[in-house]
């Protein structure tokens, strides 16, 4: 099958569900990725004196090996103002999210919960937008079959001291994906790749925080047990 995830920053991915896609891959799956922004934004260009504009290029760059890290089916970055995305027209979002979707035509579509995780407003941004997008295509077109929110457990979010981090009740959680040690090494090759973010990643310590379980909610289904595969159920 083929899944779709769609976030706005690079590293969202690798910070997230990146061992689940790796898994996926491994399983035959193809995994698409698309980026809103090349992230340039971050006060971490401070550091090195780079424009906004250079310090996408430079995560731009970075993603590429991430690429190769989870061994994707195909990556599309595009270039929204990062950290600027509450300003633009929703529409416009709506538009480049319902063409990646409409040109891959994935069986699943997954972006981040309702708390973006973080909170940052970008992430929320992308929750409500992607799942307008989701409505809309899967009335009309029959496509895709399913929306999943890549979450974290409630338990997760409280051991993380650097940032202040939302996760999902219990009863939230709808699909639960076990992945292997290979999985998991992978996600850290993956980290590894943002060279220009290791600051933040060694202060996040979220390396530590990389379980074999990967967790996710289901949007508009009526599950009567927790999945143990994302595209479990999908005919």
């Amino acid at each position: 099958m083929k899944i779709l995830y769609i976030f706005p920053h690079p590293d969202d991915e690798s910070f997230g569900p990146a061992h689940a896609m790796s898994k996926q891959r491994r399983d035959g799956h193809d995994v698409y990725l698309l980026t809103l922004t090349k992230g340039g934004a971050t006060k971490q260009r401070h550091k090195y004196g780079y424009s906004i504009e250079e310090m996408g290029e430079v995560r731009f760059k970075e993603m590429l090996d991430v690429e190769k890290a989870l061994n994707l089916s195909g990556m599309k970055v595009l270039d929204l103002p990062d950290s600027g995305l509450k300003k633009m027209d929703p529409r416009d979002i709506e538009k480049v999210v319902y063409d990646e979707i409409e040109r891959l035509k994935p069986d699943v579509v997954v972006t981040y919960a309702v708390h973006g995780i973080s909170g940052f407003h970008d992430h929320l941004i992308i929750h409500g937008i992607v799942k307008r997008v989701f409505v809309e295509m899967k009335e009309k077109l029959g496509y895709p079959k399913r929306l999943a929110f890549f979450t974290i457990t409630e338990e997760e979010a409280a051991k993380q001291t650097h940032f202040k981090i939302s996760g999902s009740k219990p009863e939230e959680i709808d699909c639960i994906v076990e992945v292997d040690r290979v999985d998991i090494d992978n996600c850290l090759k993956a980290l590894d790749c943002y060279v220009t973010f290791q600051e933040t990643i060694k202060a996040t310590n979220i390396q530590q925080h990389i379980t074999s379980k990967v967790v996710f909610e289901i949007f508009g289904e009526t599950l009567n047990k927790k999945l143990k595969d994302i595209f479990e159920g999908i005919q």
